[in-house]
């Protein structure tokens, strides 16, 4: 199955959906104990003023401010350490810090006291009745007061449609440092590594793993030489059996090919291509097999520490090559999308404009690049060094192996090594 490894922001009517089902219950059931609360209130008259009993306010109002800041702080909880809430879960969206992990309590009280400020305001006013006992007005007070905190919530639940920034944030996500992303329409940082992810998020749909002997498995075995006396006789290599295997290919490389050595230099054997080298005698000295001698490790002259980390390369039909970053965005002229704002972007020349504004995205992973063609207009595909070509899946990621070439557009690049 496909896997969208893109991050997309939370739309404005998805946020409202998910924050109208979190505050629902807690608010009702604020408002219905109220509501209780203040029917069950009496007045008598005594010694010519007016008496209130209070008891039942206090009781039932007690309850159900003590089950809503319960189920508040189960939420905020759940929240700060997932990014879920019932809310979240139903409308398939996650809130987030912005690294793209789980937000932290401080970060989800801040937002939430920013989007019920309204609210808890008419629960200010609501014991400040109580308090003073202004129980003839209090509808007139809490009435106003509870319609104006639920507008100002509404208005800043959605306020991430007037964020200049994809939408990607509203008021309260700018106070706290907080992002909410669509998880059915794209990728879930929390669970996937942040913002940037690692490379494992690429579909692993690919063919089994097949056992591969060593490049020159095939070779003849060097005869080991006359063991000196005072030494112990040499181990001879166990035979190796031929199994079926794969073809080896050697891996494709931006550097030039070595100059074949001159011959009659000593007994220095070619251990690349397997040569027999010929001594000063003019006798023929058989190849050396690289696995004969299987106890040491060959020190070769003028090289010291570990050998070099293949490094990605892209070599454009024009000549031109690129060393690649961890995350590439190649086109016309590319513009990253949320959480892409870290990518190498390279802009590709294309007078005839055959290739879209963003066409590819690329994500190495060491031994190849998952190549992603971004609903380009014109298409892309990728031709193997056995010289298949293969359609790229918009929007689906496709492991392509250093030799290959992708065509995009009217433009093609070649993957290799140096």
């Amino acid at each position: 199955m496909a896997v969208n490894l893109q991050l997309v922001p939370a739309a404005a009517g998805k946020r409202l959906g998910a924050a109208v089902i979190d505050w629902l219950p807690g608010v009702a059931v604020l408002v219905v104990a109220f509501a209780i609360g203040f029917a069950g209130i009496t007045r008598t008259r005594s010694g010519g003023f007016i008496v209130y009993d209070t008891s039942s306010l206090v009781l039932f109002g007690g309850i159900g401010l003590g089950l809503t800041l319960a189920y508040l702080s189960v939420v905020l909880g759940l929240e700060a350490r997932t990014g879920k809430t019932p809310g979240n879960l139903l409308m398939g969206i996650r809130s987030a810090d912005q690294d793209g992990y789980a937000p932290g309590a401080g970060a989800v009280f801040l937002r939430g006291l920013i989007t019920g400020a309204g609210i808890l305001l008419a629960v200010l006013a609501a014991v400040l009745v109580v308090v003073f006992k202004w129980f003839d007005a209090a509808l007139f007070i809490l009435g106003p007061l509870l319609l104006v905190g639920a507008a100002w919530a509404v208005l800043v639940v959605v306020s991430n449609r007037w964020d200049k920034n994809g939408g990607l944030r509203g008021w309260n996500d700018a106070a706290a440092r907080t992002l909410v992303f669509d998880v059915k329409a794209g990728r879930d940082p929390i669970t996937t590594g942040g913002i940037q992810g690692p490379y494992s998020f690429a579909p692993l749909d690919l063919p089994p793993v097949q056992q591969v002997l060593s490049p020159v498995a095939g070779a003849t075995a060097a005869q080991s030489p006359a063991p000196q006396p005072s030494a112990p006789p040499a181990p001879s290599p166990s035979a190796t059996m031929p199994s079926q295997t794969m073809p080896y290919t050697a891996p494709a490389s931006f550097a030039p090919t070595a100059p074949a050595q001159a011959a009659g230099q000593g007994m220095m054997p070619c251990f690349a291509h397997g040569f027999a080298s010929t001594g000063s005698a003019g006798h023929r000295v058989p190849p050396q097999h690289v696995d004969d001698d299987v106890e040491r490790t060959q020190v070769r002259p003028g090289t010291s520490g570990p050998a070099p980390v293949a490094v990605l390369r892209i070599r454009l039909d024009d000549g031109r090559d690129f060393q690649l970053d961890r995350s590439v965005l190649v086109g016309r002229n590319p513009v990253g999308q949320a959480g892409e704002q870290h990518a190498q972007l390279l802009a590709v020349d294309d007078p005839g404009r055959s290739i879209s504004k963003t066409h590819l995205h690329l994500l190495t992973d060491g031994a190849g690049v998952w190549v992603t063609d971004r609903q380009s207009t014109n298409g892309s595909a990728v031709t193997t060094p056995d010289g298949l070509r293969t359609p790229l899946v918009p929007g689906v990621p496709t492991f392509v192996n250093p030799g290959s070439s992708v065509h995009f557009g009217d433009r093609t690049f070649y993957l290799g090594q140096a």
